[in-house]
């Protein structure tokens, strides 16, 4: 196992613990002053988790979230105009972001509320923002993407008027151990397509990045009307989620062709199509599930 993998339930307890004041006066701030449009800001898998808190604000706070292009910010100057009141979220999980810095100075100069995600606190971008969440990492910088969702997800929590997200996030920690857990190991071959429907999407597409990096050949998708190579097989990343409905007609035609189906999944229905069931111990929400199965692929992977 990655030493990451076994330290990342101890990040996220951190943080969680952490940032808790400045995550509900955050939260009380802007309850009063709901955002017309928030802004996107982000480098290298900060980007992953930027579509992360798209997925999250969008569905749940019905939040627009508009993702800006750094190189076009570096290269012309050019940004779009934030209408007032605007939130601005900014990641840079490896703390280094100065050209993301640079564009959230110009939009706090505007009165754009801006708040930083880093994984070093004396980072640029922790310089630039008017508020930073610190993910606490501690060292353990393969957990920084994990982190970043957890941090995102700890906001949206306490954004909610209803009480369950919130009520779920202390489990998380705990939840993350567990997902730790398993024998299987995940045998890639020369590559694998990797679904994650729903808020598992930026999960991954992060878990494709790192078969990728590896030298493999892999695409995270969003959905199954994707043309899937002959013999290339499909790992499912899904949480217990209400897509799982729809999910289950599609991998059985699938299944069908003779595309191999690897599920990594809490739910006994999606792992029984399987070829290589990969259970996952534990669920807790549909927000917080694509976190528990980012960390089960990378401990299989390196169980492999």
């Amino acid at each position: 196992m990655a030493s990451w993998t076994a330290e990342a339930p101890g990040v996220v307890e951190r943080l969680l613990k952490e940032n808790a004041p400045e995550v509900r006066s955050l939260a009380r701030f802007l309850r009063r002053r709901n955002p017309v449009l928030v802004l996107a800001a982000a480098r290298g898998r900060g980007g992953l988790a930027a579509l992360y808190a798209k997925h999250l604000l969008e569905a749940r706070l019905l939040w627009p979230v508009l993702p800006l292009a750094l190189p076009l910010f570096a290269l012309y100057g050019a940004r779009p105009k934030a209408p007032f009141p605007s939130l601005l979220l900014a990641y840079d999980l490896a703390g280094e972001g100065a050209g993301a810095a640079e564009l959230v100075r110009a939009y706090r100069g505007e009165g754009v509320l801006t708040l930083a995600f880093v994984g070093r606190e004396e980072s640029p971008l922790a310089g630039a923002a008017e508020a930073v969440l610190p993910l606490h990492l501690g060292g353990a910088e393969g957990a920084g993407f994990l982190a970043g969702l957890a941090a995102t997800a700890q906001l949206a929590a306490h954004l909610l008027e209803e009480p369950r997200l919130r009520e779920a996030l202390p489990a998380l920690p705990e939840a993350m151990v567990r997902a730790l857990e398993g024998e299987e190991g995940l045998e890639v071959g020369e590559g694998l397509f990797v679904l994650g429907p729903g808020f598992a999407y930026p999960v991954a597409l992060e878990a494709a990045l790192r078969l990728k990096e590896a030298g493999l050949r892999a695409e995270g998708v969003a959905a199954l009307e994707e043309l899937f190579p002959a013999g290339l097989p499909l790992l499912v990343l899904v949480g217990r989620d209400g897509v799982l409905a729809g999910l289950i007609p599609a991998l059985e035609g699938l299944k069908a062709k003779g595309v191999p189906l690897f599920v990594l999944s809490p739910e006994p229905e999606a792992l029984a199509l399987a070829d290589l069931p990969l259970p996952l111990p534990v669920a807790l929400a549909p927000e917080l599930d694509p976190i528990l199965l980012g960390l089960g692929f990378h401990a299989r992977l390196a169980a492999r």
